[in-house]
């Protein structure tokens, strides 16, 4: 089964085309590249590139890979198409394809991918990938994308987005973490006894409703989050053909 994620935003589209298709600024945004850098091409030729993911701070895995885009076309989207592989032992990413579709709409720009790609290591791999790395794909891809749209829409800088993430996850972890200890002592943690006593009653609500918001409250406006893209198309979608062109020179 294929990745599918969709973003609004309200951007021009020669702005985010730029910030999609420029490694340097593509690179900023999504999380699930540390490096991408073109390599040299001869003329008339897709664009090869080479790409990184630091997995842990001692090991990066890298791969390879083709792209071409239609920047001009008779409906006024544009299509970005690319195939990638990585050689990496320990990569359980093998190869896959994917491509980006920009839709005009009448206050900014459908921003949407697909992508799909065939894991390695066998049947514990294709476990895995369905258990764990896929949702976790599908999940910073929507991430990416929001990261993206806060970045054309209110200037908030990829780097600027991940602090304010990281800021508000430590807030609801401690909130959490605060209130389980309140639910497991019955009663709020670190209050004076005579305030204890008179919330004696009120005390089990207000730590649930502590949890509830902690877990569910939805996310700042600066704050980047996976919800706000779509996961599913909301019709049937094809792939691009300029996909299978890429297969000749992958």
């Amino acid at each position: 089964m294929g990745l599918y994620i969709e973003a609004r935003i309200r951007a021009d589209l020669d702005a985010l085309w730029a910030h999609t298709q420029d490694p340097a600024r593509h690179q900023r945004w999504d999380l699930r590249f540390t490096e991408i850098d073109h390599l040299p091409r001869a003329e008339g030729e897709p664009q090869r590139f080479r790409y990184a993911v630091r997995v842990l701070p001692f090991l990066t895995v890298s791969g390879t890979g083709v792209s071409a885009g239609e920047r001009e076309r008779p409906d006024g989207t544009r299509t970005s198409a690319l195939r990638f592989a990585s050689p990496h032992p320990l990569s359980l990413l093998a190869e896959g394809s994917g491509y980006w579709r920009y839709v005009p709409v009448g206050d900014g720009v459908r921003f949407l991918t697909g992508y799909d790609y065939r894991p390695r290591w066998g049947a514990f791999g294709a476990l895995a990938d369905r258990v764990l790395f896929r949702p976790l794909m599908g999940w910073a891809t929507a991430w990416s994308f929001d990261r993206l749209r806060l970045w054309l829409e209110r200037g908030i800088t990829p780097e600027r987005a991940l602090r304010n993430w990281l800021a508000e996850l430590a807030v609801r972890a401690l909130v959490l973490t605060l209130c389980a200890a309140g639910l497991g002592r019955g009663s709020l943690p670190g209050l004076p006894g005579p305030f204890t006593d008179a919330l004696a009653f009120l005390c089990p609500l207000l730590l649930v409703v502590g949890v509830f918001l902690a877990l569910f409250k939805k996310p700042l406006a600066t704050t980047p989050a996976a919800r706000r893209c779509l996961r599913a198309p909301a019709t049937r979608v094809r792939a691009p053909r300029i996909l299978r062109t890429l297969e000749k020179h992958s």
